[in-house]
């Protein structure tokens, strides 16, 4: 199910954006355009893709002048092909051509996730998987960055450090010196489990990076853990040591996944894969303002 672009996120992002950009003014456009001009023109993909991110179009357009008609010609989550036109705008031509560059790097950015993270979602289909965000994303734009994982067909991880507990390996390296250098793995994995359940109303996911955490983890009764960087042969293992247990145990399989690997990785029965390149490396979708 998509998530709903929320406004509040999103106004704040755009005014800032805008404020970065055109500044106390728009030199050129003042400078070149008379104030009672008019335009018509229509954002256009230049290559194929899913879009993600068009009520910044009107809310973006909407914060330089309210005299400017948006009609979008598509939907978020619609793919296109190149030469497709997204948006039709019509209105005063200098706040048109002032947001012009602004609107189209968020919409570019966000339709780039939103089509790497279809592609990923594909490649999965056949398996019950679910791909997952992470927080790598840009400062300042996880709430747009995870709406556009959200119309690729992804799923939210948490949000923040906020909203789950994620026993990361550096939590359990910092515990351990806490507890003394002779403390076993286990046991401080074990020590991380009890001290994370004192948090309520939470999830406690645990980061374990071979089979041996993984049965520690286990072992401390842990029900959703995460294989960081394991190979496909480890992970298949664990996710037969859950079977066995008779547990509910979700996992989680992370760590240099790639489109050419990732149907693989689905393959052995996790229940979740998190791409950290979703957000962090997804090549912007190209897109044009083209004046008509």
């Amino acid at each position: 199910m998509i998530v709903r672009l929320d406004p509040r996120r999103a106004v704040p992002v755009l005014q800032a954006a805008l404020k970065e950009d055109v500044g106390p003014r728009d030199l050129t456009t003042s400078a070149l355009i008379p104030p009672g001009a008019v335009a018509e023109a229509e954002i256009v993909a230049q290559e194929p893709g899913v879009i993600a991110g068009l009520p910044l179009v009107e809310w973006g357009f909407g914060l330089l002048h309210r005299g400017i008609r948006v009609k979008p010609m598509v939907k978020d989550g619609d793919t296109v092909q190149a030469e497709k036109a997204l948006v039709f705008l019509e209105g005063p031509a200098r706040p048109i051509l002032s947001g012009e560059r602004t609107v189209l790097n968020l919409l570019s950015h966000l339709s780039g996730i939103a089509t790497l993270t279809r592609a990923f979602v594909e490649r999965v289909k056949p398996y019950p998987a679910k791909v997952l965000d992470t927080r790598k994303t840009t400062p300042t734009l996880r709430a747009l960055e995870r709406y556009a994982v959200a119309v690729g067909g992804g799923r939210n991880h948490r949000m923040g450090l906020y909203d789950q507990v994620l026993i990361k390996e550096n939590h359990l390296q910092v515990l351990a010196q806490r507890l003394g250098p002779k403390t076993p793995h286990t046991a401080v994995i074990a020590e991380a489990m009890a001290k994370a359940r004192q948090v309520r109303s939470v999830k406690v996911e645990i980061e374990v990076r071979d089979l041996e955490e993984f049965r520690a983890a286990l072992d401390a009764g842990a029900t959703l853990i995460l294989l960081d960087n394991m190979p496909v042969e480890a992970i298949r293992e664990a996710v037969r040591l859950k079977r066995r247990s008779g547990r509910r145990v979700w996992l989680e399989a992370s760590g240099g996944i790639t489109l050419d690997t990732v149907a693989q990785v689905a393959a052995t029965g996790v229940d979740y894969i998190s791409i950290g390149a979703l957000t962090r490396a997804a090549p912007g979708l190209d897109l044009a303002l083209d004046v008509v």
